[in-house]
């Protein structure tokens, strides 16, 4: 059997604390602990969190990776639930006002200040709202309604500086409307430059990102267009890799993240302010209208279709470190 020694000319040193600075491929003997370690770099992946109270789809999402918040959504029928997330389990909350699914999609606050726009907010026919409301990390309050009545929007921003744009209501499918948010009022802004509906949204007022979606009727018009807005207008960015509507999404204008998507896609992609690139990782259960959270590092995916699903996932996107190496 060849040994460490052959191939590198040298013996595993022995030390009895982790190197401070040590380089990719760098191999150690860790006499403190007694395991062998490397300094290795760990690929992208998605990993099982807790389960939701509810399956449902079409909910929205806030917070970050460890404090998350899920509202809304369809399970089956309209649903105010609201539940937070600490890192590893959902606990439930007070209730949307509203009962509503595909409400303004994209992370839009935080887990003690979020917002919820929009949405369908009764069942067939469909009544598609343009009701606001805020949430304190205890209970949900009105805000101020929207200038436009649609679901299935994008969003981003905060609770007292939100981003709303695109969505659909009963008379087309798909919107190119722009609202900014001041924590009070809505305000029409410049038009995205496609309308549609089902895209994603990400990043603040004055630095959002938006991507995919369907300007026309689904299933076949996704596209992989992308959007950035700088608080005035909207300019192109570049293409997703895959045309795709429905997804989760995380992050920010130039750190952004999505996942998911139309036809229960599995598929992560990253946006770097320029280009998306198809993350290594991919969801261990291909879901749509799902809820996102979080970072372009540490991203959360929760709920969707098909056809309820409570399952939630974990992003941590690639990076280097320690690891402790078995013979397994």
């Amino acid at each position: 059997m060849t040994t460490y020694k052959e191939i590198k000319g040298q013996l595993v040193r022995k030390v009895s604390s982790d190197p401070s600075d040590p380089q990719i491929g760098q191999i150690w003997y860790n006499t403190t602990i007694g395991s062998l370690k490397g300094y290795v770099t760990v690929a992208s992946a998605w990993a099982s969190g807790g389960n939701l109270t509810d399956g449902r789809w079409g909910l929205g999402g806030a917070g970050t990776q460890t404090a998350a918040l899920a509202y809304g959504g369809f399970t089956p029928g309209n649903t105010a639930n609201t539940e937070e997330y600490n890192g590893s389990s959902w606990s439930e909350q007070n209730n949307l006002s509203t009962a509503r699914r595909q409400l303004a999609l994209g992370t839009i606050g935080t887990q003690t200040a979020a917002l919820g726009a929009g949405g369908y907010a009764a069942g067939g026919p469909p009544k598609i709202t343009n009701e606001t409301e805020e949430y304190n990390g205890s209970s949900w309050t009105s805000g101020g309604n929207m200038g436009t009545n649609r679901a299935a929007l994008g969003a981003g921003g905060t609770q007292t500086a939100g981003l709303v744009f695109g969505g659909s209501d009963p008379s087309t499918t798909g919107k190119n409307e722009t609202e900014e948010y001041n924590g009070t009022s809505w305000s029409e802004q410049n038009n995205l430059s496609t309308a549609r509906s089902e895209l994603c949204g990400m990043g603040i007022q004055t630095a959002a990102l938006t991507g995919g979606g369907q300007p026309g009727g689904p299933p076949t018009s996704d596209v992989v267009i992308t959007e950035e807005y700088d608080g005035t207008s909207w300019t192109s960015g570049g293409n997703i890799n895959t045309a795709r509507s429905k997804m989760g999404s995380s992050g920010t204008q130039t750190a952004g993240l999505v996942f998911g998507g139309t036809a229960s896609n599995t598929q992560t992609e990253e946006y770097d302010g320029v280009s998306w690139t198809i993350s290594s990782g991919t969801l261990g259960t291909g879901r749509r209208l799902l809820g996102g959270a979080g970072t372009q590092t540490s991203g959360l995916g929760f709920g969707g279709a098909t056809p309820y699903l409570a399952s939630t996932e974990e992003y941590t996107r690639q990076f280097n470190g320690t690891k402790v190496i078995t013979s397994s």
